[in-house]
């Protein structure tokens, strides 16, 4: 599955969303307080609020949140294993 179909599936209004989702799993990935693996589960629950809040309650509001939840999360680890160097595991 690549990137386009991925892309086609979230509404592109809620671009904002996978923004904003991106840059709160950036803050909460720089937080010592915060374990890694909750990144993922908080950073979806906020992407199915703003979702829920900017299109309205449904299940396609919810199903877009999830999709915008892990689009970010999804990207960020893309980009963090294409640029990493070296072929060390961290």
């Amino acid at each position: 599955m690549g990137w386009n179909m991925i892309y086609e599936l979230i509404d592109p209004a809620l671009i904002v969303v996978v923004a904003m989702c991106w840059c709160i799993g950036y803050v909460l990935k720089q937080t010592p307080r915060v374990p890694d693996w909750t990144i993922v589960y908080i950073v979806t629950v906020i992407a199915v609020f703003l979702t829920v809040w900017m299109i309205g309650f449904s299940p396609e509001a919810l199903i877009q949140g999830v999709l915008c939840g892990a689009f970010s999360v999804f990207g960020h680890q893309i980009i963090k294993q294409t640029t990493k160097r070296g072929g060390s595991k961290q």
